[in-house]
């Protein structure tokens, strides 16, 4: 009996096999990469209460919180990165997690903390944070018109509010406002002037 030669695979064949091969393995690479991409996490801080602008931080106005690298749009702070002699460059709501924009040296900071003394009451919706308005209306000169009312800072945060015995609504309240360090020769004149002073909530009246 006659036995005939097995053919020979042809080397396209091979080729195609470990092409094949090759495409499952960087497959299962990329599906292994994105289950662990999603589980990643990095420390981040977050501001445990409130925090105003220009108010001086340290490590103990946060809390250090994994995040998920996925959820995050921005960078945010790491807990080496909170350097000594930091402030805050605007406020941050307590809970919020705190961008690195939102820290920086006290030496570079433009804004101071001035209190006043309102001759209106408080509305009942500030509270440490909040943005408002700086109004003055000054006292009239013997025999001359009032002046209306005006705008003397057009944009302050509440740092603190004295309340009078346990009383927000009372006739006069005493309010730490941050300010631009602009602003400051400004306000001293209207409270050395006699103006009375009232803050406005932005975006209730103007």
């Amino acid at each position: 009996m006659n036995s005939h030669p097995r053919p020979r695979r042809a080397f396209w064949g091979d080729v195609r096999f470990l092409v094949g091969l090759g495409m499952i393995a960087a497959s299962l690479a990329g599906v292994w990469l994105v289950v662990s991409s999603a589980g990643a996490t990095t420390p981040v801080l977050q501001a445990t209460r409130t925090i105003v602008e220009g108010e001086a931080v340290g490590s103990d106005d946060f809390q250090v919180v994994e995040v998920n690298l996925s959820s995050l749009t921005d960078r945010y702070l790491a807990p080496q990165d909170l350097d000594g002699g930091s402030v805050a460059s605007r406020t941050l709501a307590a809970d919020e997690l705190v961008p690195d924009s939102a820290v920086a040296d006290a030496e570079s900071r433009r804004t101071t903390t001035i209190v006043i003394e309102t001759g209106t009451a408080v509305p009942g919706g500030v509270a440490v944070g909040s943005p408002v308005e700086l109004w003055q209306s000054r006292m009239p000169e013997d025999g001359a018109a009032p002046e209306p009312p005006s705008i003397l800072v057009d944009a302050a945060t509440v740092a603190s509010v004295v309340e009078d015995e346990g009383v927000l609504a009372s006739s006069d309240a005493g309010v730490e406002l941050v300010i631009e360090r602009s602003d400051v020769a400004a306000v001293l004149a209207a409270i050395t002037g006699g103006a009375n002073l009232s803050i406005v909530p932005i975006g209730t009246a103007r």
